[in-house]
């Protein structure tokens, strides 16, 4: 079973247990249902956009979505005192992942994920991302909206990010953070690899992915340009 196969399940098992249809969550998104089916199929990859809205919408994890699934490990126990209050034990984990273990997903138009040690169940999904020239989080032209904080450093090449009315291009030691529910694309415009370091923090279950233009349109009318994209995706 190819890896592409494997998320592809992992989401229509999510959708299932949910009880949704291919349907339902295709309107919800903003995308046909003959994409998700041949995602979920393994016929095709997804773009960072979709995966990213599938994910959230379906309350998956980066590990689950993996296939790795909880992973239990020993804590140490260290004591701690705080004034004339006893000394309590306070558990302290730690991990150390190999190169050749990153877990990773290949997904669309050169776009490649690389999960990085990270505490089950933590807060924040540590994520090396490699774009390849022309690559892009979105081939269709849609920025991606989830719950959460990003943040990011660029390590290697140059990439462009477009988040909601503005466009920034970053090189080497250039970093960034968001609002993920801000309209946002990343692409890699440049003729070499581009690689950086990102964490996507409270990602939470609400995603979409919604036309560039359709957020162009909705500038400048009643109240902030992401209000106005949040009423065009429930609309």
């Amino acid at each position: 079973m190819s890896p592409e196969e494997s998320i592809g399940e992992r989401l229509r098992s999510a959708r299932l247990a949910r009880r949704l249809s291919l349907r339902g969550v295709a309107q919800a998104l903003g995308v046909s249902a003959s994409l998700i089916s041949q995602v979920e199929t393994g016929k095709t990859r997804p773009s960072v956009a979709t995966l990213y809205a599938l994910a959230s919408y379906l309350d998956v994890s980066l590990d689950e979505l993996l296939g790795l699934g909880a992973v239990e490990r020993p804590a140490e126990q260290v004591s701690e005192a705080r004034g004339d209050a006893p000394a309590r034990t306070v558990p302290v984990s730690s991990s150390v992942q190999r190169a050749s273990e990153n877990p990773v997903i290949e997904m669309e138009n050169g776009v490649r994920w690389e999960r990085l040690a990270m505490q089950p169940g933590g807060a924040a999904d540590p994520v090396l991302v490699s774009y390849a020239p022309g690559a892009s989080s979105s081939i269709e032209g849609k920025f991606m909206q989830h719950r959460g904080q990003e943040y990011g450093y660029v390590l290697e090449g140059e990439i462009t990010l477009r988040l909601e009315f503005d466009t920034f291009l970053l090189g080497p030691g250039d970093s960034f953070h968001f609002d993920s529910e801000r309209p946002h694309i990343v692409s890699n415009q440049g003729a070499v690899p581009a690689k950086g370091v990102w964490f996507i923090v409270g990602r939470g279950s609400a995603g979409s992915v919604v036309d560039a233009g359709t957020a162009e349109r909705t500038h400048g009318s009643s109240g902030s340009g992401t209000d106005a994209l949040h009423r065009s995706v429930s609309a």
